[in-house]
């Protein structure tokens, strides 16, 4: 099993905001990954030798900041009277509503969804902003969203 239930999901209260409801439909499709899965894709797409964004060093792509051409704030959008995502961050992803994406926070900690899933329910994913890295199958652009409000747009280099 590579999933766990949203429901037994530790932080799901993020989905469950009752100013951001998010549909049954989405929750649905808002799957967190088991430990040991995360771990897995981790290691392979974010950093074999650190944990959390919080301790990156050179060693990772994701420290490095020629992998980065832009900060935006997210923060802004996110507290709008008519919250959009940010379209910055659009043009800069240019990902298909199908794209299937990985919202990394941790080596055990990471959320599949679909890209049109995310772009709906973004507010509630922004609960748990703290380094997190949006990372697409098979795409090497990338957004790291940090706890100040601001998005670094950047490009994972190719392996």
């Amino acid at each position: 099993m590579n999933y766990i239930l949203l429901d037994d999901y530790k932080k799901a209260w993020v989905f469950r905001h009752k100013d951001i409801p998010v549909s049954d439909i989405d929750a649905a499709n808002i799957k967190p990954m088991t430990s040991e899965r995360a771990a897995v894709l981790w290691t392979t797409m974010v950093s074999r030798e650190h944990d959390h964004p919080d301790f990156f060093d050179k060693t990772d792509w994701c420290a490095q900041e020629q992998n980065f051409s832009q900060e935006i704030n997210w923060e802004d959008a996110w507290e709008s009277e008519e919250p959009q995502f940010p379209e910055a961050i659009l043009n800069h992803l240019d990902w298909q509503a199908n794209t299937t994406v990985y919202f990394c926070m941790a080596r055990n900690n990471i959320i599949e969804t679909t890209f049109d899933v995310f772009k709906r329910n973004w507010q509630n994913f922004m609960f748990l902003a703290d380094g997190s890295l949006l990372l697409g199958k098979k795409r090497n652009t990338v957004v790291q969203f940090l706890e100040s409000g601001n998005a670094k747009l950047g490009e994972k280099p190719s392996a």
